[in-house]
Parts: C-alpha cells; structure tokens; sequence
C-alpha cells in the first residue's frame, strides 16, 4: 500500500477527482500544479514540469511511493506535443529519482492510444472496437506513446512499478481545463436555456446512433488506487470505463431533462459547437452576472473543440475493460448519474446557475 502520493496535474479533472479518492484512503497527498488550486488534505506544491532546475527544488523534501501522472499541454502540432508532454514526464521523474522513494507510477493517457492523435483522429487504419489493450500502437507518432516510453524508461532504471490508464472521455470538474466534454455541455444547456435556443446535438450520426461509453473522473482514481496496491496489475496498461454503454440520441434527452429543456430532434446536421459558441462569451458574463456566478469567462469553463472531435468520430468507440475484471477490479458507474453528479458540483460552486 503507497502511504505518500503525488499527484502530477493535481488541479485538473483527473488529478482533482483522485486527490479526493487518495485523501479519503488515507494517503498522504502532495499536489503539483502550475498554479494549484486548495484542496482538503492536499498539500500544494507550485511548479513548472518544464523547468527541470525549480522542478528539483519545489520537489525537496517530497518521497512519495505512489506517482500519479495527470497533466498534459495542447501544443499546435503533434510533434510539439510529443517535445513538450515527453519532456514534461522525463523532467518530473528525474526530479524524484534522488529520494529513492516511488514504488508506483500510474500514467493516464487515453484512448487516443487507439484513436490518434489530434492530427489524425479517427483516421487511417483504427483496431476494432471494442479497443483492447493487446492491440498495441498505431504507426504513427502519438506524444501518448512518448509519454509511455519515459515510464518504461525510468522504471527500468529506477526500479519501480507502472501502470498506464486509458480512459474514454472523462467526466469531472475543472475550471480551466482544456478538455471538459462534462462542464462544455453544461453552460451549452444553461445558455440554451437562458436564451431559449435549441438544444440541439452537435455532432454526426454516426455518434447519435452508435454505442459508446466515459469514464468518471473518481472512477478513474479509484482504478488508479487499485492498480497502485494490486500486485498483479504491476507493469500493466488498461482501459478504464464506468461499466455501462450508452447511446447519444438517450443520453442527450436525459441530460436536457436535467436543464428543464426539451432536446431539439437530431436532423443529421453536424453543427460543430465551437461554431455555435463562437460567440457566446458576452452571453455567458450576462449569465454570470445575473445568477452571481462564480467564473464569468467562457473559455475558462467550456472546450467546444475537444467536445467537438468526441461527438463528430465517423466510427463506434467503446472499450473492452475485461483485462481489470480478470484480475478482480470490480468499480461501475452509470454515466447519466455521472454527468448529474458533475451538473449537482457545479451548481454547489456557482458555476452553473
């Protein structure tokens, strides 16, 4: 059992649900961010990945067992990405490596492992789904796999053990984050209620009709925590998804149930939402102001273009989770109840009306 973790990324979705999770088992949590948020039980640490030297010296003093990598920056190309995120990984494991002290280093990556990177997503020659962790990579460059490769690396030099976790979209909560699907269709909801506008699905058919499933930020942490103190799961990469599939042609009348909203029937047209929220910022600071919410910026809340890149895929995605049941992981969460759980959240925080 890892008595002391850090959490990389620990104010995004991910980090954030896991610190909790992490908290609530009695770990001892650091949490390293670029400008960390407070979190109960989390002791912060502000640090840049990509400055190795203040890296080493925000990280003095820190010994934790379990490492959890969570963080990634959008770079304009995929070859940035893969400099950047390879880097960012390298430099922190190096920072730890003189306190001797990680047993366990769990790196969430996704599904894109499958999928594609940005450049080519949905693209070329994709495995069958549903994706399985022994169909391996695609024949083109993914900063994923970059990523991967310095945990192999730094394993076998240091010692210790991994596990890689590829979620599906995530739902959870972050203001800020660069992919959000969870809060983007809540303030499109809001807006869509506030205005009037309909509510309309923004993707293609082949997504409204097809099969698909998400992942639960907290689901994801506890998954990490299982892989972190389950001896046979060392040295392994999995698939985590809540359990369940869903269509979206359901799951959108439930969600604009949730927001009092009747769902516009699905034409066929794709209407991309970074289009249709364009320019919807002063609308939302109008929102902002009336309800006194709590982040008036658009931008900081919604990320129509990674919502956009999920619901316009021209082919099926789900995900096979038999390698965790094999070996005794047994977590489930119904997606609709995990997008209501998120909506509840922001609410409580006043980032939703």
């Amino acid at each position: 059992m890892a008595e002391n973790a850090l959490i990389i990324g620990a104010s995004g979705i991910i980090g954030s649900a896991a610190a909790k999770v992490l908290t609530e088992a009695g770990l001892e949590v650091t949490g390293l961010a670029r400008r960390p948020v407070p979190q109960a039980g989390v002791t912060p640490v502000a640090a840049d990945l990509l400055d190795p030297d203040g890296l080493k010296l925000a990280l003095q003093g820190v010994k934790p067992s379990l490492v959890i990598l969570a963080s990634w920056l959008r770079q304009p190309t995929e070859a940035e990405n893969i400099r950047v995120n390879a880097a960012m990984v390298r430099n922190a494991l190096q920072a730890l490596r003189p306190a001797g002290s990680v047993r366990h280093v769990a790196l969430v990556t996704g599904l894109k492992h499958y999928l594609g990177p940005f450049e080519a997503y949905g693209k070329g020659t994709l495995p069958q789904t549903p994706f399985r962790e022994e169909q391996g990579r695609l024949a083109i460059d993914n900063f994923y796999y970059a990523q991967e490769d310095e945990v192999f690396a730094a394993a076998k030099e240091d010692g210790f053990a991994w596990s890689v976790h590829r979620p599906h979209t995530v739902i959870g909560k972050a203001v800020g984050n660069a992919m959000n699907m969870g809060t983007t269709l809540a303030v499109y909801a809001t807006i869509c209620r506030e205005t009037g506008r309909p509510f309309r699905f923004p993707g293609v058919a082949t997504q409204w009709t097809s099969l698909v499933d998400m992942t639960d930020a907290r689901l994801l942490g506890q998954h990490m925590l299982w892989a972190a103190t389950t001896p046979a799961a060392a040295n392994e990469a999995f698939n985590v998804v809540n359990g369940d599939v869903f269509r979206w042609q359901w799951m959108w009348e439930r969600l604009a149930g949730w927001f009092g909203i009747k769902a516009e029937p699905f034409d066929g047209t794709v209407r991309p939402l970074e289009q249709v929220m364009a320019e919807d910022g002063p609308i939302w600071r109008d929102i902002a102001r009336r309800y006194d919410l709590a982040e008036p910026a658009l931008d900081r809340l919604a990320s129509p273009w990674h919502t956009d890149a999920d619901l316009g895929r021209p082919i099926e995605v789900v995900t096979d989770m038999s390698k965790s049941r094999r070996l005794g992981w047994t977590g489930y969460q119904s997606t609709d109840d995990a997008f209501f759980a998120l909506f509840e959240q922001l609410r409580r925080d006043r980032l939703i009306p």
